[in-house]
């Protein structure tokens, strides 16, 4: 397009240009038609905000739910994050624990004065054996070589059990071997 001076243009748009005065009260008109237009921003306003400000609230009221639940929930326990890595070792430890709180229970009734230290020597073994249990939980939850540690708290309970029973059977020659000698004393 070649660039023609700006006087050039004008007088060939001359005549065309609308140079007739607005009819009278064009200003009282023009400035009603603001006015409408003010009331008419100010009528759907307050509309807009009441239903602004409810909806703010209710999701100001679910947020700070959502960060109290998630503040204040308690932590899993250590046997829940177990679970949640190996769930058969949740049910071998359900299942273990109470055949030795079973064993246990057995062995505190089979409490003497003969027996008294093999019992408290035993309990004692016990709760190195479940301090190395919790310790195996610890090592799981840190991310060890879980294949292994499984293997080991399952041995664990082996060898817990395993002394349980142990230990009942020595309780039991301790007491055959009294009631021998009380037999052999009487006859």
């Amino acid at each position: 397009m070649k660039k023609e001076p700006l006087e050039s243009i004008f007088k060939e748009l001359q005549g065309s240009f609308d140079t007739e005065e607005p009819r009278g009260g064009h200003r009282e008109r023009f400035r009603e038609k603001l006015e409408e237009q003010r009331h008419a921003t100010r009528r759907l306003s307050p509309r807009r905000r009441t239903w602004w400000r409810p909806l703010g609230i209710a999701a100001s009221f679910v947020l700070l739910c959502a960060l109290g639940i998630s503040l204040f929930r308690p932590a899993p326990t250590v046997q829940q994050q177990v679970a949640d890595i190996s769930p058969e070792i949740s049910r071998t430890d359900f299942y273990f624990a109470s055949l030795i709180e079973e064993q246990v229970r057995e062995l505190q009734s089979e409490s003497s004065p003969d027996t008294q230290q093999l019992i408290d020597d035993t309990l004692l073994q016990l709760g190195k054996l479940e301090s190395n249990y919790k310790q195996l939980e610890q090592d799981l939850l840190h991310g060890g070589n879980s294949q292994l540690i499984l293997s080991a708290m399952i041995t664990n309970f082996q060898t817990r059990i395993d002394l349980l029973q142990d230990v009942m059977t020595k309780i039991d020659a301790i007491k055959n071997l009294k009631s021998k000698e009380h037999e052999n004393y009487t006859t």
